[in-house]
């Protein structure tokens, strides 16, 4: 991917619908604004048919779907995917979690590096899925596809 096509297709804001999202631990919080910072720091985002960016990404759930409004200098689309592939992995993707942050507080370094190495496989596959899902309307690379996987799990967090 050329280096042009990076700095034209890419996210420059990143808002999450707050109707969509319910109270949250301070990890959580820290998390989803982690994950929204790493995300403008480097993504592709490349909506089909677009001539260029930047864009700008709003995320929120709508009956029980998935919405991406996004807008650019000549690009205006609402998308909407079923989280129906997605909820068997966001199910195994928060008690993985949960294993893992009672590790850092009790186990060995050997515990949490398997349980580590367990929910970045996991976070891998959604973001592959994600990827899948989104063909023919946005392409992303895999670490943008990680970073929205992670937005999406804001999404269904209850403190």
């Amino acid at each position: 991917m050329a280096d042009e096509d990076r700095t034209q297709h890419r996210l420059q804001s990143v808002h999450i619908d707050e109707d969509s999202l319910a109270a949250v631990s301070r990890d959580q919080e820290q998390e989803r604004q982690i994950a929204i910072f790493d995300l403008l720091e480097q993504n592709f985002f490349r909506p089909e048919g677009a001539e260029a960016g930047p864009y700008d990404l709003k995320m929120g759930l709508m009956e029980n779907r998935l919405v991406l409004d996004v807008t650019g200098p000549s690009y205006e689309r609402r998308h909407i995917l079923s989280l129906s592939p997605f909820r068997p992995l966001i199910k195994d993707y928060f008690m993985i979690c949960e294993s893992y942050y009672q590790a850092i507080r009790n186990s060995t370094p050997q515990q949490i590096e398997a349980l580590d190495m367990g929910r970045r496989g996991l976070h891998n596959e959604a973001s592959q899925l994600l990827q899948t899902r989104l063909q023919g309307k946005i392409e992303t690379d895999l670490d943008t596809a990680r970073r929205l996987f992670t937005l999406i799990c804001a999404l269904h967090w209850r403190g």
